[in-house]
């Protein structure tokens, strides 16, 4: 098995906070996404999310979702993922050596609580990783280069309160490609479920969330498909 880092769990909680399958989007206000901030411990009250940072974490959103479609071989919309690039840029990341700057303490601080008693998203019952709620969220910084390597990426110094814990994200996202780990979060192949999962499979093959529904409903589809060709009258040419 490989364990679902710190990193991936949060990249995962942001990307489902839209749910294909339900129709649903958790990041729809912006005091929706305050909520979601500060129930990742990314963002602490009183700070408060407005329109352009909503705004800011749907582009970044949008563009991670079809990035992790790549995975399962789905074609990315360029647009998309430029607009995610634009939203990166807005949410600058810093290198510092032998640890986080003083004014990144907090994010670090915060990120690392423990999600212990958090409320379970919908793919709490898909398959997972055995025991991987009972670690802490991710932080607000991560080590570039692997351990050991001395250096490490933050949000950078100024960054509005709510900037920081969307720029959290990005430190996540930028530690698993840096790993190498980022081709392990993927969003489920079936697209009426959309839902963005962690592949513990040896060598990386598995496309759906859930085999038993997702690959299951997939494969109906397409023996039903393979059924309606096969019966299907053939028309004679005159």
């Amino acid at each position: 098995m490989y364990e679902e880092p710190a990193t991936a769990r949060l990249v995962e909680a942001f990307a489902n906070t839209v749910d294909v399958e339900l129709g649903t989007d958790d990041l729809s206000t912006p005091e929706q996404l305050t909520d979601w901030l500060v129930g990742q411990h990314l963002l602490a009250r009183p700070h408060r999310a407005a329109p352009d940072d909503l705004a800011l974490a749907l582009r970044l959103r949008g563009g991670l979702r079809e990035r992790l479609g790549v995975p399962v071989g789905d074609q990315p919309a360029a647009a998309l993922l430029a607009d995610a690039d634009s939203a990166l840029r807005e949410l600058p990341l810093l290198a510092t050596v032998g640890g986080a700057p003083p004014a990144a303490e907090a994010t670090v601080t915060a990120g690392a609580r423990s999600t212990e008693g958090a409320e379970p998203t919908r793919g709490a019952d898909r398959d997972t990783t055995e025991g991987a709620g009972a670690e802490p969220a991710a932080p607000g910084a991560a080590s570039v280069g692997g351990a050991g390597a001395g250096l490490v990426l933050v949000p950078a110094l100024g960054l509005p309160p709510v900037r920081r814990g969307l720029a959290a994200v990005a430190v996540a996202w930028s530690e698993l490609v840096l790993a190498g780990d980022a081709a392990r979060l993927k969003r489920c192949a079936e697209h009426e479920c959309a839902w963005v999962f962690w592949d513990v499979s040896k060598n990386r093959s598995r496309r759906w969330c859930s085999m038993r529904v997702c690959g299951n409903r997939n494969k109906a589809r397409r023996y039903a498909a393979k059924r309606a060709v096969a019966t299907s009258p053939t028309t004679r040419p005159n």
